[in-house]
């Protein structure tokens, strides 16, 4: 466990990859070996986060390395534990469970902290959905808005719909949101009927695997061509008016 003296360590932001595609994609060559150096990470998922982690190469024997875990039943009073490490000089990682750490995901309450305690925040390149997905869209890059999940109930969920889309026809903003994976085919049936025909929508799936699906397409050409089968595949959903 290397230390920097009487600094802080540094809390580095690790991406992780979208499905199971070679890391040598989703990685610069520089990655492997700065995050084989650490043996303090913070994760979602003790599991799945060795898992990745030996995918990338890392070489520690994970008896010896600490993982803390940051999820929905973390309380915000035991964020700073995870940081002590930090504040006593070494460096510690941070992993999302699938693509860029702190968008979508938990891990922004602790980079909020670490930049509390002065703290040193690096992030290192790799995958981001959103990001991705806006990029393929052919929509509007210059100005959009994520959502996150929109509601589970119908009626609530159709509601939003209409405000967002009528937000991006008043501004030209590209909205972005997500669903959880079984519900993916329900969200995209009510994006097709009850947008307005012009409306685009994008459909981006399976990003970064083999099985990738990107397409933009306005609501009613939609309806003309028919509908991908989205269930249980990751995907990432635009509107632009």
């Amino acid at each position: 466990m290397s230390k920097q003296g009487n600094k802080t360590g540094i809390l580095y932001l690790i991406p992780t990859s979208l499905g199971e595609e070679d890391i040598d994609h989703i990685w610069p060559a520089g990655h492997r070996q700065l995050v084989d150096s650490l043996d303090i990470f913070i994760v979602e998922n003790v599991r799945t986060a060795r898992r990745f982690l030996r995918r990338a190469g890392y070489t520690k024997n994970f008896d010896g390395v600490i993982f803390n875990v940051l999820d929905k039943r973390t309380a915000d009073h035991d964020l700073l534990s995870f940081l002590q490490p930090n504040l006593s000089g070494c460096h510690t990682g941070l992993l999302s469970e699938a693509g860029s750490p702190c968008i979508a995901d938990p891990g922004q309450k602790v980079v909020a902290l670490a930049h509390k305690h002065h703290i040193r925040v690096t992030p290192l390149t790799g995958p981001s959905s959103i990001m991705l997905a806006l990029m393929a869209s052919g929509m509007n890059g210059q100005h959009f808005q994520f959502h996150g999940y929109l509601p589970i109930e119908k009626s609530d969920r159709l509601k939003k719909i209409r405000e967002i889309e009528d937000e991006s026809m008043r501004t030209g903003v590209t909205q972005i949101f997500m669903e959880t994976p079984y519900r993916n085919n329900a969200l995209v049936e009510d994006l097709t009927r009850h947008c307005k025909p012009g409306t685009q929508i994008c459909i981006a799936a399976d990003l970064t695997r083999e099985s990738e699906y990107i397409l933009t397409q306005s609501a009613a050409q939609w309806k003309q061509s028919g509908l991908p089968q989205l269930h249980k595949r990751p995907a990432i959903f635009l509107l632009w008016a």
